[in-house]
């Protein structure tokens, strides 16, 4: 996070602000004036031939000047030239080559002349030449034979062009040159080896020589080189070697210097230019050059080191630059030096320009024009174009060398001066003219202006006049009469007002009164003073990972009265708002971060009189770039060196190196990984396997993630040998009873050890002492046939290729195939447990009758029916799994009261045995299951009704249900009640002790072993808590009362409707619907409407209506039907009844409500609607 500085160009304004305080005052157009030069070409003109000649010269002046031009120095008559023309109003010189002709016959030297009849002005000696790009000349050049180690130079020798050539080498392929600190090109455009390596034969050489003006390359035939050496092989492997000179046989030498030659030299260069320095050395090893200046340090500000820090540049030289530097060159072998002794001279520069005179009649004057350069320049000065000393002679004017002194002026001395200083390096023209003028005070500027500053800023307050004789400027504020000058104002002589550091309290009206002998002008001008912009919380640097979501802050707070304007930069660049981003008045939010959102960001917060400027910087966390430029060296039998070039690491450490291999016999295309490596290296010794053609790559890793693959190493193939190690996870096993398969895991390319991998099996019965029976074999099984039933063999598998055999193997016991088991377990014993459980026992089987690997015991079972008559049972076999050689087990999770079947059997890999004789079982009674769809209803505030069906699985004999409940206020528990039922009984009602407490039911079934598992329900909450918290109270209420009356009144007439139009017959609609027709299929329900009949079809006493209008017969709760098959109950033997255990019908949910809802009113008044 950081306030940004103002930018460089705000200082360079300032400047010239500055300057612009304090320059000569300009005469207004209006008023007659001598010329002035206001634009002109530069001195040294150079053209493109191709295009039309232009010569720039344009001036002011009142009257207008006309212009003149001369040719080295002789007067150009344009009117004998027809391609050569003046623009209109201007001196500037057309030449036209639209219709033929040679720009060359037009070079030379031009001088422009604008003359009014106050005077004349020149422009400088314009040297006008035509740019030149000569072809090459054609030539064939010969191989350039040299020795391995030895030095080369080839040289260019362009074509001198104007202005010169830039030139750089290619190949004739048009491949750049890499050059360093061993071949790199001179400042003259040579191209310097110093010292020549094997490798430098791989391509041509050529130089190439780009003109500016043209758009030109021409490329000169190219040089080849033929290398003479000691090592003919190119070994690539050896570029990365530490000593690659001693590894090619290449003689080291001590350096000495290709350019400049021998131990001197002198440079002599101009002020203000750049200096530059060269030392180019040769030696085996490529020196290193270092520069140093005699008798103190190098211009840190303005040196810098080019070409491999072969050349040294001073810029902008000075003479405290001259002097003695010295370039050391040095390797291993020793250090040579080169002295170049620095001298700077200079073309003549301004110490005084002359600036142009406006004087009054009578008053002095004077033009001053001082120089200065080496050599000290010397001073001539002339009026209107001709040496002074043949202009007419003016007592009024005195001159003094670099100075003419002007006495007692008169209108008759008006005159443009020109200053010519000049040395051999150069020369500097000024024109000024001296104006003499009678002219009263005038403003140059609109009046009453309105200038709105930053609070604590610096301002001016511009008030341009003119008057001659010069007039006297003060500036008053609001009024005031005294004159502001001093302290935190400060007045320039163009009359600018100058206040060094705005506050509130000078906000006004500025007041400019310009005061000479004929006369004043004023002028005022209004100031606002606006607070400052600034950014009170600027965006902080983040780090981010690559896919996240990034805010950068920016507020800001103004002056209200302007218009801020917030704009976000990227890297001091206008920012795009993508999709990506998001700007607000605050902030800018990106979404997704990604790579390249990487870099600083500047919020720029800015009104239409100031700005202020916040940077931060985003730092993206990425996965790494690929390494690159994979080398193998060091390259041995069993290793090699890889060396690698780190990518990017996406500001995000790299922790490891991960080095991939593939080979291309086994699994061509398939990587592996090889070996891991800390982030730190980037070389590494891979140790490898024999016959592996290998291939490598890279991949970089950080905490975000991997970067991609490297590009493949070039391949790699170790030689063979015998193989070192032998298949693993060797098996041996049936599968089928005369059989066995011997398998085994086949061996990678790296353990291959070389070609025609194969594999010798051997075999033999264990402990049999047999011979072995060997086969090779190319796969990875093979089957033994023929063999007896589960036998053991002893078994090795050998690896084999051309090189030879690997080490003995180990000895792998394993079996052929096994058959079916011959005898079934005997003696099956049968203990009951339990309800659920019985406990087996049985005699094993002698391991002989087996025929294979025992592996469990097994018991099949399944239910044969249930001691309850009348109930299905599933008679689907089940199985329980005895693992091992055991005699006993338990079997579980059985049903109670049921009659079982059970057989045993003995199990190998191959299967079942034969069954063993069944046996029967009979579990004993259970408990039961909880009773099924236990529900519990509330159909009014006073009772509560339970319901449920009988167990799924009763277990035995019921013989009545428990019920528990237990009433609850929140965490307040209340006395715990217990009600048995007897086993017929479905259904309970429980009146509530209050209306405010819940229930808690837990209802379970019993037979005689004990109670089942319990179902559990609680009753509905009260509708809403209001009503539950003021049910106690509420019958005493006012308006309760009141709105049971009223319901009750409004009972009482619908019945009595409803009498009046049973009377009748026919139908009362309850609901307005006259317009829609009845429906046929339930017409009640359609209109709302009831029918009313005759007395005869009343329903009888002891009977209810239902809602549907239906008669149902009152059921007591110890009814039969309900539990009964077709509507009988049954009974057994003993009269036990059995019923229960039939699937019951259900029932209508209005049964056992329909006395509760009569009672109530509001139900009353629902079902009439």
């Amino acid at each position: 996070m950081a306030r940004q500085q103002a930018p460089p160009w705000v200082h360079v304004a300032l400047i010239f602000f500055l300057l612009s305080l304090g320059g000569a005052i300009e005469i207004p157009m209006d008023l007659t004036q001598p010329p002035t030069i206001t634009k002109q070409s530069v001195k040294d003109h150079i053209v493109d031939p191709r295009d039309n000649i232009l010569i720039e010269c344009e001036a002011k002046g009142n009257p207008a000047p006309s212009f003149h031009w001369t040719r080295n120095s002789r007067f150009f008559n344009i009117a004998k030239d027809p391609r050569v023309s003046m623009r209109r109003r201007s001196g500037t010189l057309v030449i036209d080559f639209r219709s033929g002709g040679r720009p060359e016959e037009y070079e030379g030297e031009y001088q422009c002349f604008a003359r009014n009849k106050f005077g004349t002005a020149l422009s400088n000696r314009i040297r006008l030449q035509v740019s030149k790009s000569p072809l090459w000349p054609k030539e064939n050049l010969d191989p350039v034979v040299v020795q391995e180690g030895a030095p080369l130079t080839l040289q260019c020798n362009p074509p001198p062009g104007l202005p010169s050539p830039v030139i750089f080498w290619m190949s004739s392929s048009m491949e750049p040159i890499t050059q360093d600190k061993r071949v790199s090109q001179g400042h003259n455009g040579d191209l310097y080896f110093s010292n020549v390596m094997l490798q430098d034969m791989q391509t041509d050489y050529s130089c190439n020589a780009r003109f500016h003006f043209t758009h030109t390359i021409q490329q000169k035939n190219p040089f080849t080189l033929k290398v003479l050496t000691n090592n003919p092989y190119n070994d690539s492997s050896l570029r990365n070697h530490p000593d690659i000179y001693s590894a090619r046989g290449v003689a080291e030498r001590t350096p000495s210097f290709m350019y400049p030659q021998g131990t001197s030299s002198s440079q002599m260069v101009l002020r203000g230019m750049d200096l530059l320095l060269e030392c180019i050395a040769s030696g085996v090893p490529t020196p290193d050059i270092a520069w140093y200046k005699k008798g103190g340090d190098l211009p840190s500000n303005k040196a810098k080191f080019e070409n491999f820090n072969k050349a040294l540049r001073i810029t902008n030289v000075s003479e405290e630059d001259s002097g003695e530097y010295f370039c050391l060159a040095s390797n291993k072998m020793g250090s040579i030096r080169h002295t170049i002794s620095v001298r700077v001279k200079a073309a003549p520069y301004w110490l005084d320009e002359p600036k142009n005179l406006i004087l009054a009649p009578g008053e002095d004057g004077r033009l001053v024009c001082r120089a200065n350069g080496n050599p000290k320049p010397t001073v001539q000065w002339m009026v209107n174009g001709e040496p002074l000393q043949s202009a007419p002679p003016n007592p009024n004017r005195e001159v003094a060398g670099d100075t003419i002194i002007f006495r007692d002026t008169q209108i008759s001395s008006r005159a443009v001066y020109q200053c010519n200083t000049s040395n051999e390096h150069g020369y500097l023209l000024a024109n000024a003219f001296v104006s003499v003028l009678d002219v009263p005070p005038r403003m140059l500027s609109p009046r009453n202006q309105l200038i709105r500053v930053i609070l604590y800023n610096r301002t001016r307050l511009d008030c341009p006049f003119f008057g001659s004789p010069i007039p006297t400027l003060r500036w008053f504020k609001n009024g005031q009469g005294s004159n502001l000058d001093g302290g935190n104002y400060h007045v320039y002589e163009n009359g600018s007002l100058e206040i060094k550091m705005i506050r509130k309290e000078d906000q006004g009206i500025y007041t400019c009164v310009a005061t000479n002998i004929l006369g004043k002008a004023e002028n005022q001008v209004r100031l606002e003073v606006k607070d400052p912009t600034r950014i009170y919380r600027m965006p902080e640097d983040q780090v981010a990972k690559r896919g996240t979501t990034v805010q950068l802050e920016c507020r800001v707070k103004h002056d209200p009265s302007l218009k801020l304007t917030v704009s976000w930069l990227k890297d001091d660049e206008p920012l795009y708002i993508g999709n990506r981003m998001k700007k607000e008045d605050d902030s800018l939010t990106i979404f997704g971060v990604a790579e390249r959102d990487q870099g600083s960001y500047t919020c720029m917060a800015s009104t239409e009189l100031d700005q202020d400027l916040a940077k931060a910087y985003l730092t993206v966390l990425g996965r790494p770039d690929r390494p690159r430029d994979l080398e193998l060296t060091d390259l041995a039998e069993r290793s090699v060196r890889l060396t690698w070039i780190p990518g990017d690491d996406n500001n995000s450490p790299i922790t490891d190196y991960v080095v991939q291999f593939e080979e291309d016999q086994f699994q061509p295309g398939v990587w592996h990984d090889h070996s891991k490596f800390p982030g730190s290296v980037n070389s590494a010794v891979l140790h490898l396997s024999p016959y592996v053609n290998y291939q490598f790559r890279v991949i970089a890793v950080n905490e975000v993630g991997s970067s991609h693959p490297s590009l493949p190493s070039e391949r790699y193939r170790t030689s063979g040998a015998p193989p070192e190690s032998n298949p693993s996870d060797v098996k041996g096993e049936g599968t089928r009873k005369n059989n066995m398969e011997i398998t085994w895991t086949p061996m990678n390319a790296t353990s291959a050890f070389g070609p025609n991998l194969r594999y010798i099996v051997k075999w033999r019965r264990r402990e049999t002492r047999e011979t072995w029976n060997n086969v090779t074999v190319w796969g990875s099984r093979y089957v033994v046939g023929q063999t007896p039933v589960y036998v053991p063999y002893e078994i090795r598998v050998q690896a084999e290729n051309d090189f030879g055999k690997g080490p003995e193997p180990d000895t792998v016991i394993g079996y052929s195939g096994e058959d079916y088991p011959r005898a079934a377990p005997t003696e099956v014993k049968i203990r009951v447990l339990n309800s659920t459980a019985i406990s087996l026992q049985w005699n094993r089987v002698y391991s002989d009758t087996v025929q294979g690997q025992l592996r469990e015991y097994r018991a099949y079972y399944w239910r044969e029916s249930s001691l309850l008559k009348n109930l299905w049972v599933s008679q689907k076999r089940q199985q329980a799994s005895f693992p091992g050689d055991r005699p006993r087990g338990v079997v579980a999770r059985l049903f109670p009261y049921s009659n079982y079947k059970l057989e045993m059997v003995v199990v190998n890999g191959r299967g079942d045995g034969p069954r063993s004789e069944t046996k029967e079982f009979t579990t004993p009674e259970g408990v039961p299951s909880a009773p099924r769809r236990f529900r519990v209803r509330q159909p009014n505030l006073e009772t509560i009704n339970l319901e449920w069906d009988h167990p799924e699985h009763p277990n035995g004999i019921l013989i009545g249900y428990t019920l528990r409940y237990v009433p609850f206020n929140g965490t307040k528990l209340g006395k715990q009640m217990v009600e048995n039922f007897s086993p017929n009984q479905t259904k309970f009602s429980v009146q509530r002790a209050d209306p405010v407490s819940r229930y808690r039911f837990s209802l379970s079934a019993r037979t005689q072993v004990g109670s089942g598992e319990a179902a559990t329900e609680e009753s509905p909450a009260p509708p809403n808590e209001a009503y539950t918290n003021n049910q106690a109270d509420i019958a005493t209420q006012g308006w309760f009362i009141g709105l049971m009356c009223a319901i009750a009144l409004l009972v009482l007439i619908l019945l009595i409707v409803c009498f009046i139009k049973r009377s009748r017959g026919g139908k009362y609609p309850v609901r307005e619907k006259k317009d829609v027709p009845l429906g046929p299929e339930d017409p009640k329900e359609e209109d709302g409407s009831f029918d009313y009949s005759d007395e005869d079809n009343k329903p009888l006493q002891g009977s209810q209506t239902s809602l549907d209008g239906t008669i149902k017969q009152q059921e007591s709760d110890d009814s039969l039907v309900d539990y009964g098959e077709g509507g009988e109950g049954q009974f057994n033997e003993d009269g036990s009844f059995i019923g229960q255990y039939t699937v019951k019908k259900d029932k209508e949910e209005t049964e056992g409500n329909e006395s509760s809802e009569a009672t109530s009113p509001v139900n009353a008044i629902y079902s009439l609607a």
